[in-house]
């Protein structure tokens, strides 16, 4: 019975680590582009949604890779 409980505890710790490290990476993701967006001296919304600058999107999809993929090493 208590093996049950373990398990139980065990998933249950996984579950609310799994909850905590998507939450810290969303809110580093979220400053990330917040920062990008200050430090711009334009609109990245405007630039990518109405005058369709793709460079710029591709720029912007090139970071948040990066940082995707630094954020997925160091929580691992």
């Amino acid at each position: 019975m208590e093996e049950i409980f373990a398990s139980k505890n065990l998933q249950l710790a996984i579950f609310i680590e799994t909850f905590v490290y998507a939450f810290i990476g969303v809110a580093v993701f979220a400053v990330s582009i917040w920062v990008m967006e200050k430090l711009s001296p334009f609109s990245i919304r405007k630039e990518i949604e109405e005058d369709q600058n793709v460079a710029l999107g591709i720029i912007m999809g090139s970071i948040i890779i990066g940082l995707a993929i630094v954020l997925a090493s160091v929580l691992k």
